[in-house]
Parts: structure tokens; sequence; C-alpha cells
């Protein structure tokens, strides 16, 4: 059986990879990059994550391969394509599963527990829990909050609760914001996910609105915290607010005029103002909670 190289590197979708940045959010929150033992550990949650997220690519594929054919976009998926065979994506699936159980031990007991927490949510979404409403955003967000707590919790740095909440509603804001868009894509067509039905676009714009204004809030009260204060020695963080106002308003604006918004990786490298934001946020908040200005 020939094999396809390329077919399975697009199975893996390494450019979903990058999500796998929440992890680092405790390290360069909790200002620990000098600290050579937490990076590594960071650096191994990462590759535990970023190969679970493939394991769960490779068998939301497998399982939905016949459906994937009569898809205009997911007809080109390898499997959905037949550019790889099932037995060969169940093959690279176990491969992916044993090196990132083995990176989340290096890195920390409490990581591989996370890791493998993050794989049971998303079997019981591949089967049962994509088909409920609310139920599927909170599964697509704690994706996210499971890297954010594998790169705190995970690997002994206690996380902030302001900061926890910031990344919930961050979280969840993305997720709402896939299904809106995905709803705009599905208007007028008689195929489209099934818990699609169960909203509406009144309905979602809701759910942005109250999920983007936590975001705001409760990362300007991080920034002000006096426990955030103490812990960096500056009161300076608030000034990153404007960018984290801009990178949610530019999102909302591609979401409603791009047709844009199902894949926020895809959606950030793809739209300059959104990776300029997101380069300028990081360089700055670094600077600044390094700097002690």
């Amino acid at each position: 059986m020939q094999i396809n190289a390329v077919g399975l590197l697009r199975l893996l979708r390494p450019k979903d990879w990058v999500k796998s940045a929440f992890v680092g959010a405790g390290v360069l929150f909790g200002s620990q990059f000098h600290n050579g033992a937490l990076v590594e550990s960071m650096l191994l949650a990462i590759v535990a994550f970023s190969l679970m997220s493939s394991v769960v690519y490779i068998l939301n594929d497998y399982l939905d391969r016949e459906s994937d054919k009569a898809h205009p976009l997911k007809r080109n998926r390898p499997l959905a394509s037949g550019t790889v065979t099932p037995g060969q994506a169940l093959s690279v699936g176990l491969i992916c599963l044993g090196v990132s159980l083995a990176a989340g031990w290096l890195a920390d007991v409490r990581v591989l527990l996370i890791v493998l927490v993050y794989l049971a949510i998303n079997c019981a979404y591949s089967v049962w829990l994509k088909r409920l409403p609310v139920v599927d955003v909170f599964c697509i967000a704690s994706g996210f909050m499971l890297r954010i707590f594998a790169g705190t919790w995970g690997i002994r740095i206690p996380p902030s609760g302001w900061l926890i909440l910031t990344g919930m509603f961050l979280t969840l804001f993305l997720g709402f914001a896939k299904r809106r868009a995905e709803w705009m894509d599905a208007e007028g067509t008689t195929k489209r996910r099934a818990v699609l039905s169960q909203y509406s676009e009144h309905l979602l714009d809701t759910f942005l609105s109250i999920t983007a204004t936590g975001t705001v809030l409760s990362y300007g009260l991080y920034t002000l915290d006096a426990q955030t204060i103490a812990l960096h020695h500056t009161d300076k963080l608030i000034y990153t607010m404007p960018l984290v106002l801009f990178a949610l308003f530019r999102y909302l604006l591609i979401l409603h005029r791009r047709n844009k918004g199902e894949n926020p990786t895809v959606d950030v490298f793809t739209d300059p103002q959104l990776l300029l934001c997101g380069v300028a946020y990081a360089g700055i908040a670094f600077w600044i909670l390094n700097r002690r200005i």
C-alpha cells in the first residue's frame, strides 16, 4: 500500500498546533521565563497537546469520512478523498497518542491527567456531545481551557482567578464565533451541522456579545488586580487593553463581513491586522512583565 506523506501530514493538521500556545500563558503571566525547568515542562506540555489534538482530528475524520464525501470542502480531506486509508490514519493516530502521553508524563503527571481529560471530552464530543446546543461550544472551549490549566496548574504555576475567567470567556467567544460562521455558511442550504438547527442568528450574536464583554472586563480586572501588580511589580499591563479590544472588534468584523470565523487559527494567520495585533500584544506584554517599567 502506497503511503502519501503529504496526505498524512494534512491529516495531522499541524497548522492547528498553534492553539497549544495557550499552554504558555502560565509561564508568560507568571514571569517564569527564567525558570528553565518550568519552560522545559511547558514545551513538553505543548508537544503533548499538539499531538493529542492530531489524535482527535484523526478520530473525527475517521468517524465522519463517509458524510465528509458529500461536503463541498470536507470531501478534500485525506480520509474522505482516499489519499490516506483508514488503516494508515489509525496507525498514525496511535503513534501520536503514544508520543503525546509520553510527553505529558515527562512534563508532569498533572499534565498527563489533563491531556487524558482532553481526549475523553473530545471522544464524547465526537460521538454525542456535538449534537447538544451550548454543550457543544463548551466542549470546544474546554480544549483551550485545558491547555491553559496544563500551562499553569499542570506545571505547578498557581493560576490567577481573573486570568482563568478571561480564558473562559475568550474561548467561549471563539466557540460561538465558529458556530456563527457555520450558520452563515449553511444559510439557505439543507446540508448543515445538525446542532445548527437549534441555534439562531440572533441567539448566536447574543452569546457573542456576552462572551466578548466578559473577556474585556475579566482581562481588565486581571491587569488591575492587586495580586497581579504584586507578582509582576508593575501596574502597566493595563496598557495592553487597546490591543485586546482591537483584536475582538477585528474578529467580529471579519466574522460578519468576510464570511470567516470557522477556524480561528487560519483567521489569525491570514488576516494581517489580526496577526500584527497578536505579535504586538505578545511583544509588549513580554516587555512590560520583564522590564518592570
